[in-house]
């Protein structure tokens, strides 16, 4: 039986991955600052600390692991990681808990470490001919963010360890990825949930804001399709970093009012002012068709209405006078 280690395991992907690392069969060590806000995890154990202290994260690996997969950071949606407010935390916190990580993951080798990456590494489309950005245009560096920056830094330093000490490295560069579990509250919520908890809250025949114009444009991940791809990537050869996300796109415009067609209100949208990220980007998915024999196929109406409803009830269960 073989022993895994999430790190970031009480965030959203990081609390699904250890339900299906658990439903699989494996012993599963999940670290965070926080359990789980949705649910009890079904780990083996659950470490509560700040892999930020080093000390903490060498006692985190405290024996061989088979499979160690890296999700922890400081992150959040648009509007916590392209305002600026942040950026000085979002870097030192993340780089900080990676250098960590790496120490302790020479020391202790597992079999195969796993380093969770951002389609924010991209350039922006102005510095880019295609929508599609395939891997190679990480290059020359131009990320949309120092969220992006750092995320970058990091898969060099994944890298250099692989070729310096010898780590058995996956690098993944997640396109936003959503569905039920996600922040849906509190500034660190992503498009979708943010969107959704705007529609579910919003009277019949009111208006919902959308920052920007609308037009950008972006691809979204189920939760399920992220977690099939991120096996596949373990279990494959592919060493360089490769992109995971759907090539299904729509305009933030189209996904609001996708999200209004499945609740079945009449509502409007006013655009507003307000961080949106680049104007365009999708995943470029040549790679992982060719080297896991796979993409991305589940539909994104399909997987809206899911995190719709389970929206909903949280809502429900923590505001019941103020759902609708």
């Amino acid at each position: 039986m073989s022993h895994a280690l999430v790190l970031g395991g009480g965030g959203f992907i990081g609390g699904h991955l250890v339900r299906r690392l658990s439903g699989e069969g494996h012993l599963v060590t999940a670290v965070d600052m926080h359990l789980p806000e949705f649910g009890q995890s079904p780990a083996e154990r659950f470490l509560l600390g700040d892999l930020r202290d080093r000390a903490f994260c060498a006692s985190v690996f405290d024996r061989l692991y088979d499979r160690v997969y890296q999700l922890a950071a400081d992150m959040g949606g648009a509007g916590y990681i392209f305002t600026g407010t942040h950026d000085a935390a979002i870097m030192a916190n993340s780089a900080q808990i990676n250098l960590n990580v790496l120490r302790e993951a020479v020391r202790m080798p597992p079999g195969i470490i796993f380093y969770a990456s951002s389609a924010c590494i991209y350039p922006p489309p102005d510095a880019y001919s295609e929508v599609a950005y395939e891997e190679s245009t990480a290059y020359p560096a131009q990320p949309d963010s120092e969220y992006g920056w750092e995320k970058l830094f990091s898969e060099r330093l994944y890298l250099a360890h692989a070729r310096n000490a010898g780590l058995n490295v996956r690098i993944a560069r997640l396109h936003n990825v959503y569905g039920p579990e996600s922040a849906w509250a509190g500034g660190k919520e992503k498009a979708i949930a943010a969107i959704c908890r705007k529609v579910i809250t919003a009277t019949e025949g009111a208006e919902i804001e959308v920052w920007g114009d609308g037009q950008q444009t972006r691809s979204f991940l189920y939760i399920d399709e992220c977690l099939d791809g991120l096996e596949r990537l373990i279990l494959s050869e592919t060493a360089e970093p490769i992109n995971i996300g759907s090539a299904e796109m729509v305009t933030i415009q189209q996904l609001a009012r996708m999200i209004i067609d499945i609740s079945g209100k009449r509502l409007g949208i006013r655009n507003v002012a307000g961080p949106k990220g680049v104007d365009i980007r999708t995943s470029h998915n040549d790679r992982i068709q060719r080297e896991l024999q796979w993409s991305p196929s589940y539909p994104l109406r399909a997987g809206l209405e899911k995190t719709y409803q389970w929206i909903k009830y949280q809502m429900r269960v923590t505001h019941p006078a103020g759902d609708e």
